[in-house]
């Protein structure tokens, strides 16, 4: 099984570092990503910096932050993630239902959040520090990165949209399984086509979390407010991230969902035992990397 990218804007940015920091280090299986999981804290800080310029003092402030968090998660966070490997790895011998790959998914997704919970109080002082020309800046990435989706998803046709997931599911399939048959190929190619991804629709949804980012940063700053009142706003806006508090959004986001853990299932269950055994193997090596991570005090 391979997990899915759940894992966009300043609040976009949090996610994916956090999303980072939980995910991209339960898949390290190579030493450039362990570098990079070690490194993590200074990769975050550029990410941040490029949405909202930060001035020397907030610099200082941020990068003391992150290097906590990034401590934090390497002691708390690795653990309970070479579980959900584990886990993983229990099931890859045998066949897959769709409700255990997404109760794989659902692991994930906690880890997601307990990260978030973490950063939440970091996340709350960096925010009521910003600037009315930093909330510019921030406003004027967003256009810059919905204008790179527009070129990446919005104007190719659709079958070089349908090519290029293509390309992506099989990219991350192999990773885990090694080499997939032709017959595999097909299945995977069949998925694409029917799949309930819109780039459309993908791009409002991108548009109104830019909205509701800049709008929960925009009271956060206007004047003053207690610590309370903050954390509250802020923890509302983690969680409108993660779930999105329009019912449309709602139902098209579980549709992907539900359909991607379909996809692994089916996926999984055409499998050869040698591919199955490649995807032990592989999710044992990641085990291992976690554990060579944490022994990184």
């Amino acid at each position: 099984m391979d997990i899915p990218y759940f894992v966009k804007s300043f609040a976009e940015a949090l996610r994916r570092i956090i999303g980072l920091l939980a995910i991209a280090a339960a898949l390290a299986g190579c030493s450039a990503v362990k570098l990079g999981y070690n490194n993590l804290d200074d990769i975050a800080y550029w990410w941040l910096d490029s949405y909202v310029d930060f001035s020397d003092e907030q610099s200082t402030r941020v990068r003391e932050d992150l290097t906590r968090l990034h401590a934090w998660h390497r002691a708390q966070e690795l653990p309970p993630l070479i579980g959900v490997l584990r886990d993983m790895e229990q099931l890859a011998p045998g066949d897959v239902t769709s409700a255990q790959a997404c109760a794989v998914v659902q692991k994930v997704r906690e880890r997601l959040s307990a990260a978030a919970d973490r950063a939440e109080p970091a996340a709350v002082t960096m925010a009521m520090g910003l600037t009315p020309e930093q909330l510019l800046h921030l406003q004027r990435k967003h256009e810059k990165n919905d204008a790179e989706f527009r070129k990446q998803w919005i104007r190719p046709p659709p079958g070089e949209q349908k090519e290029k997931r293509f390309d992506q599911f099989l990219e991350r399939s192999e990773m885990l399984y090694g080499k997939l048959e032709e017959v595999q190929r097909a299945a995977i190619r069949q998925v694409v086509e029917q799949s309930a991804f819109d780039p459309g629709q993908a791009l409002a949804e991108r548009r109104r979390r830019q909205q509701d980012i800049l709008q929960t940063l925009k009271k956060l700053t206007a004047s003053p407010l207690a610590m309370v009142d903050a954390r509250t706003l802020m923890r509302g806006l983690f969680e409108r991230a993660q779930e999105p508090a329009d019912p449309e959004a709602r139902r098209y986001q579980q549709a992907l969902i539900d359909q991607g853990c379909r996809n692994m299932s089916t996926l999984h269950n055409s499998t050869t035992p040698a591919q199955r055994e490649s995807a032990v193997r592989r999710l044992r090596a990641y085990q291992q990397d976690l554990r060579d991570l944490m022994a990184r005090q």
